[in-house]
């Protein structure tokens, strides 16, 4: 094997280096995105029960109002 065609294969290896240290740092970025991706759905599923709770209580105490009133007219 010739000095250059050494010299290629040393070229094609860093150049594939620099290539995986890229996407090696592309997909960190993209799991710190998904992990705050995640962190954020938590939240908001938890204030969408929250809200549920809320609703229910008021759908309840709405019925109770309702069922007073039939019973008083």
């Amino acid at each position: 094997m010739g000095a250059g065609m050494g010299d290629d294969v040393a070229a094609i290896l860093l150049t594939l280096a620099a290539e995986n240290a890229e996407l090696h740092e592309q997909l960190a970025a993209m799991q710190d995105m998904l992990m705050e991706t995640a962190i954020d759905a938590g939240q908001l599923h938890a204030r969408m029960e929250e809200l549920q709770g809320q609703r229910d209580a008021w759908r309840d105490e709405a019925g109770r109002l309702g069922s007073r009133e039939k019973r008083s007219a």
